[in-house]
């Protein structure tokens, strides 16, 4: 018997509880008459720590990205609460993405490239299926340079993402972390960080998954519509 893929994650739930509740709270909560600009901190990182361990119950699936994604949440709230320079905030945003896509990039050499977990893989194509005509065809090495070509893509996009990640950062924050002028930055930082880096990095995302599928249209055959994942009430 099959094990059933995990939960798709709900993209809008996502965007509340790790952009929009943090900023909000960080923009009007920081005030002296409310939480402060500590409390306000905390509060306001609480929500997508929260969200990152409802995440995994309902999923049931920790992976690296989530773990580094968590441990980002921590580092932020401890620079600010020790009050560093807002460049060290600049380095941890730049390093982030950048961890991210060498690991990508190291793990092209492993049994369990990371470029399975982030694009092929069962919630959104058909592994199974393409896996068995891989193997009628003998096509397994041109698969693999597929995925290799797939893998630069992504890491290229995450060093995209790391470059901007730290320019805007270095742009927004001036003020000494644990402040409530530090607080109001950090939200401005929080929501411009959705058009200036998310949906570049998206896009790149996209269109190496768009690569991926229409290298294994070529070497298996199969239409688009044969490759992707149907929805479990569709099979």
């Amino acid at each position: 018997m099959s094990v059933p893929p995990p939960k798709r994650e709900n993209l809008l739930f996502n965007i509340v509880c790790n952009i929009a509740v943090p900023s909000v709270v960080l923009t009007y909560g920081s005030k002296a008459a409310w939480l402060g600009p500590k409390g306000a901190l905390i509060v306001a990182l609480a929500f997508p720590l929260g969200y990152a361990l409802y995440d995994l119950k309902e999923r049931k699936k920790f992976n690296f990205i989530s773990a580094i994604g968590f441990l980002s949440i921590l580092i932020t709230g401890s620079f600010a609460l020790m009050k560093l320079d807002p460049f060290w905030f600049a380095v941890k945003e730049a390093a982030v993405p950048g961890v991210i896509g060498l690991v990508v990039l190291a793990s092209m050499g492993t049994r369990w490239p990371l470029v399975r977990e982030m694009l092929y893989n069962p919630q959104v194509i058909d592994v199974p299926r393409i896996d068995a005509v891989l193997a009628a065809r003998n096509a397994r090495p041109a698969f693999d340079r597929l995925l290799t070509n797939a893998s630069y893509l992504l890491t290229l996009s995450f060093g995209v993402s790391a470059v901007l990640n730290y320019v805007l950062a270095r742009y927004i924050l001036k003020s000494p972390g644990g402040s409530e002028a530090f607080n109001a930055e950090l939200a401005r930082m929080n929501l411009l960080s959705w058009p200036v880096i998310a949906l570049p990095t998206m896009a790149m995302t996209m269109f190496a998954l768009w690569r991926l599928l229409g290298g294994l249209q070529k070497i298996t055959g199969l239409a688009l519509e044969e490759l992707l994942n149907a929805p479990p009430e569709k099979k």
